[in-house]
């Protein structure tokens, strides 16, 4: 608001005392004699601003590239449609995207309790009440009762 009052009122109060006041043009500054520095300094440090940029942007596509390959992990585990977007970040960022090791860690280890659980011992621990070793001894037990009928078996 302050900015709307000093441009209207200062064009008109310059208007009204003819200019008495010199103006120096902006042009003759340049922007490194602005911020106190030579030209050759100048370049340098926009440079390194450019460089410190590119890496930034670099380390945040990679990072995008790691949550979008988790995220497309978790979709194919649950079985949910895969995203577009997830794909075209993880090509963007080529083949150095990596899970995090405490990542690939906690996956491996579901990996490995889902498959204990779909093998026929997991699914009968999950029920209450049932002696998983009396399991076992009852099998083996069956098991070498055929063996010796198919000992004692003629035709073999």
């Amino acid at each position: 608001m302050a900015f709307m009052v000093k441009h209207v009122v200062g064009g008109q109060l310059k208007n009204l005392t003819g200019g008495l006041t010199e103006e120096k043009p902006e042009a003759e500054k340049s922007e490194a004699a602005a911020q106190g520095m030579t030209q050759e300094e100048f370049e340098q440090y926009q440079q390194q601003l450019e460089e410190e940029k590119q890496e930034r942007e670099a380390n945040f596509a990679q990072k995008k590239a790691e949550r979008a390959t988790v995220r497309s992990h978790f979709r194919e585990k649950y079985r949910l449609p895969k995203n577009e977007l997830d794909e075209t970040q993880i090509q963007q960022a080529g083949d150095d995207v990596v899970l995090p090791t405490e990542l690939a860690k906690m996956i491996a280890e579901d990996n490995q309790e889902e498959a204990h659980k779909q093998s026929v011992l997991g699914q009968l621990s999950n029920l209450q009440n049932v002696d998983i070793d009396q399991l076992k001894d009852k099998a083996q037990a069956t098991l070498e009762d055929l063996k010796k009928q198919t000992e004692n078996c003629s035709l073999m």
